[in-house]
């Protein structure tokens, strides 16, 4: 049986980034946390845990002094001052396509106009880009697809974008918005790698009898991943660790694909 990776997969320069600068924390000594998972993948999380670096729900959390580190999806702006008023050193790994999407809501918010963000209701990332906008003065309405939009939209409206979501997801939105005849301003904040990972996990599901997808089942662009290769190929696995593979899943299979979302590391792929 052939074993084919896809040709992008795995972790991005946004989480590796992350893990770098957390490790980096622990070294420079002290006690170190994130505020929330760093990445959403739970083997990596764990193995953090056991090198120093705790994961809490929030500042008040944080026992005594120690290092606060922000994850990879980032924070709202409340939750930044809240460390600075809490004067504790602070490490900002949040991803700088994630820091790029939250000044575009914070640009189209200054701008006068209803902010519609692309995303999932209560994901980290989209939460943190609601509060930019809204702390710039904008009403905001968040959409999973076209059927979200809220019946009214008065004003000009300005278009943000969750990083991992799909380019099919964003143009639906915008033709929807286009139809009503609105004024519109699209700030297409989608990450160039997630791009690269769904075209690529796209294509290798079309040439492969099974494919595994590897990554946190909280993992926003790897449940992304196993949805469009689950469209091409049926057999289709998102799994976290290799324990879980089944060879009955396999039966039969001359070529089984491998692909991996961006906050999975490369000894996870292996």
């Amino acid at each position: 049986m052939r074993v084919v990776r896809a040709a992008y997969a795995g972790a991005c320069y946004g989480v590796q980034r992350a893990l770098d600068l957390a490790l980096k924390a622990v070294e420079d000594g002290g006690r170190v946390y994130t505020l929330g998972p760093l990445i959403h993948n739970p083997q990596v999380v764990a193995q953090l845990a056991e090198r120093g670096v705790r994961a809490v729900d929030g500042v008040e959390d944080v026992a005594g002094a120690g290092t606060v580190v922000i994850r990879s999806h980032g924070v709202t702006p409340a939750v930044k001052r809240s460390v600075a008023a809490c004067g504790l050193p602070l490490v900002d790994a949040t991803c700088p396509h994630v820091a790029r999407a939250q000044r575009a809501a914070a640009d189209l918010a200054e701008q006068g106009r209803h902010v519609v963000v692309v995303g999932e209701a209560g994901h980290p990332e989209v939460e943190g880009l609601v509060a930019c906008a809204r702390e710039a003065g904008a009403s905001v309405s968040v959409v999973a697809g076209p059927d979200d939009l809220p019946d009214t939209l008065d004003g000009p409206v300005g278009v943000v974008v969750q990083t991992t979501q799909t380019r099919e997801v964003l143009d639906a939105v915008v033709a929807a918005l286009e139809q009503r005849g609105v004024q519109l301003l699209v700030k297409n904040t989608i990450c160039f790698a997630t791009r690269q990972r769904q075209e690529a996990a796209a294509a290798l599901a079309d040439e492969v009898d099974a494919i595994v997808v590897i990554g946190g089942r909280n993992s926003s662009n790897t449940s992304r991943l196993a949805d469009i290769c689950a469209a091409a190929c049926p057999r289709t696995r998102h799994i976290e660790s290799p324990d879980e593979i089944d060879p009955a899943w396999l039966a039969g299979c001359g070529a089984v694909g491998v692909t991996a979302g961006a906050s999975t590391p490369e000894g996870q792929i292996d």
